[in-house]
């Protein structure tokens, strides 16, 4: 038999089961809303966070029937009492009621209820572990709306949602509130907890429960970063809302408070949505036009209570750092400029451009774009997102990494490659013979002379002596008789001659092809390999990736990454400082509080900072 685990509760499954050897209680019953279909061989059963399959005899559709009924009114103890002890049914009935229990397809029998509402207990008993615990604590739980006009939609559309719940509402008016917002609170045996829900733009909120301070500060920020976010959009619509959306939108809101107050899973982790970021809320957006909606890991400016100043340990990938990327980018309420190829072209080399926010000079300020190119897009998307933070900042004194190593090479090669930039070269460059057969030098470098038909020339050279640390530059050649250097196209820093020349043609590449593009700008700093360890972290290489392969280049070069960055520390004789975390609880806010809650690594140089 095979089972497919469902999602995780807010409670300990484990704690639900009456004996502790996980063997299913004779009282227990089939949790409410699961359904069932029979397989030729097999079972299939779907509850309200996840399924099982049980496949391998056709004796378990059999076993089924006998059991599904006693299971779905609660007779399952006279059921056994009437099996023989040790017999083939009885062990074919204990094996399969031991699957459901450990899939948390079985709730306490008898029913949590003596509650009033028969559908307010159907729900508890579909939704909650320990269902006469959740209803006990809604029984003490008392509700308020708070909306600038009483007899709006969204408040009535919450007072009614709240009171099918089995929840007492009382409806309160608050004059300082919006006129399309609405705050829910609930108060019980529990802390208090609240949840706003309203509209920004074309887009409606709710947020993730909270103190009634969180829940104001987040419902601000949200909408205006909304506004801002969807203000053309909105304009296009017309200005009138459906009366379902905002009906829907209230419902929703008073889904997440009942859940708040029974201590129930928050609605936004029962999809089991690979986007979501475990520790960090979640808020839900919708959009009536088309109808929408879904949840996105969200934080505010303002981070009030303690589980809004969350700090996630940094990525363990390539594929993880992308993910929070997306939701810090996340195109309506994503504080940051998500990088992505758009219409940009992918050969020879891929391109990714994102679009940051105007200077401080006000909003009239035209934005700024950024692109940038890579070995791959999703290294190209890393290294732009990196940039892009960077800027937001300050500029040149913070660098950003994905994690406290990246951050560090990143910080490193910019610091050294500024450092003998400024030098006389007293060094001649290394005879090409040393770099020339690098596999990935040719590739990049017939692209940028051949391909793209750019008149370029390359010169590597030691950063010191004895030190295995090169500086690769590639300029445009000048036309004519000129023996002056041509134009900055690409530089690198990196531990090996190959790698540093291979590095400085792919950056000549992206900046002709940037170029060509239509988003010229000047080169940026050398990154290079600094993302290696992340890109070859968890992922095999074949024996015949050699580095001519962009999988196996990569782990060569992370191979070296650690050597690397101390061989660079001990050149430049100091190294960027980890910007510190905001002392004791108090809140760390403002960009850099919030890449270090979402588990990236900031750097600040104080040198640089003069």
């Amino acid at each position: 038999m095979t089972g497919e685990p469902t999602g995780q509760d807010a409670e300990d499954t484990g704690s639900n089961r009456a004996s502790g050897s996980g063997r299913p209680h004779p009282g227990d019953r089939l949790r409410p809303g699961t359904a069932v279909t029979p397989l030729r061989a097999g079972l299939h059963l779907r509850g309200r966070r996840g399924s099982l399959t049980l496949e391998g005899s056709t004796a378990v559709p059999v076993v089924w029937g006998l059991l599904e009924e006693p299971l779905r009114t609660g007779g399952l103890a006279g059921f056994r009492e009437g099996l023989e002890p040790g017999s083939a049914v009885r062990t074919a009935a204990d094996t399969l009621l031991g699957q459901l229990a450990d899939h948390d397809l079985l709730v306490p029998a008898p029913p949590a209820a003596h509650h009033p509402d028969p559908a307010v207990a159907r729900w508890i008993d579909a939704t909650a572990t320990r269902p006469a615990d959740a209803a006990a604590l809604l029984a003490t739980a008392r509700a308020e709306v708070l909306a600038r006009d009483p007899a709006s939609p969204p408040a009535t559309a919450a007072v009614r949602a709240l009171a099918a719940g089995g929840v007492p509402v009382t409806l309160t008016p608050d004059p300082d509130l919006p006129p399309d917002r609405i705050l829910l609170t609930v108060r019980g045996a529990g802390p208090d907890r609240a949840v706003a829900a309203g509209r920004g733009g074309a887009t409606g909120y709710v947020t993730a429960p909270g103190s009634t301070a969180q829940a104001r500060a987040d419902a601000a920020a949200l909408e205006a970063r909304l506004t801002d976010a969807t203000g053309t959009a909105a304009a296009a619509q017309p200005h009138k809302i459906p009366g379902t959306f905002t009906a829907l939108l209230a419902g929703a809101a008073a889904h997440r408070l009942l859940c708040a107050a029974a201590r129930l899973p928050d609605p936004a982790t029962e999809a089991d949505d690979p986007r979501l970021l475990p520790g960090i809320p979640a808020v839900l957006l919708a959009d009536a036009r088309p109808a929408h909606a879904d949840h996105h890991s969200w934080l505010g400016p303002e981070r009030i209570d303690a589980d809004r100043r969350v700090r996630l340990a940094p990525p363990a990938g390539l594929a993880e750092a992308l993910r929070r990327i997306a939701a810090l980018g996340e195109r309506r309420c994503g504080p940051l400029p998500a990088p992505l190829p758009g219409e940009l072209p992918q050969l020879p080399v891929p391109l990714a451009a994102c679009t940051l926010p105007g200077p401080a000079t006000g909003p009239a300020a035209p934005p700024r774009t950024l692109t940038g190119g890579g070995p791959r897009l999703d290294l190209a998307r890393l290294e732009l997102f990196c940039r892009a933070a960077e800027l937001l900042l300050g500029g040149a004194a913070f660098t950003v990494g994905a994690d406290p190593g990246h951050a560090r090479g990143r910080a490193l090669r910019h610091a050294a490659a500024r450092r003998l930039a400024a030098a006389p070269h007293r060094r001649p460059p290394l005879d090409p013979a040393r770099w020339s057969g690098h596999p990935q030098l040719r590739h990049w470098w017939t692209t940028l002379t051949g391909r793209l038909a750019v008149p370029a020339r390359l010169e590597v050279r030691r950063a010191a002596p004895h030190a295995q640390a090169y500086r690769a530059v590639v300029r445009r050649t000048p036309p004519g008789p000129s023996s002056g250097p041509g134009p900055l196209l690409g530089e690198a820093v990196e531990a090996t001659p190959g790698d540093a020349a291979a590095f400085a043609a792919l950056a000549a590449v992206t900046a002709s092809c940037t170029a060509a593009a239509g988003a010229p700008g000047t080169p940026p700093p050398p990154s290079g390999g600094a993302a290696a360890p992340l890109a070859a972290a968890g992922v095999p290489t074949a024996a015949w990736e050699d580095p001519g392969w962009t999988g196996g280049w990569l782990a060569d070069l992370a191979g070296r990454e650690e050597a690397f960055r101390d061989t660079l520390h001990r050149l430049s004789g100091a190294g960027p400082a980890i910007t510190p975390p905001a002392p004791g609880s108090a809140p760390d806010l403002g960009l850099a509080g919030l890449l270090r809650s979402f588990g990236f690594t900031v750097l600040h140089t104080a040198g640089e900072a003069r």
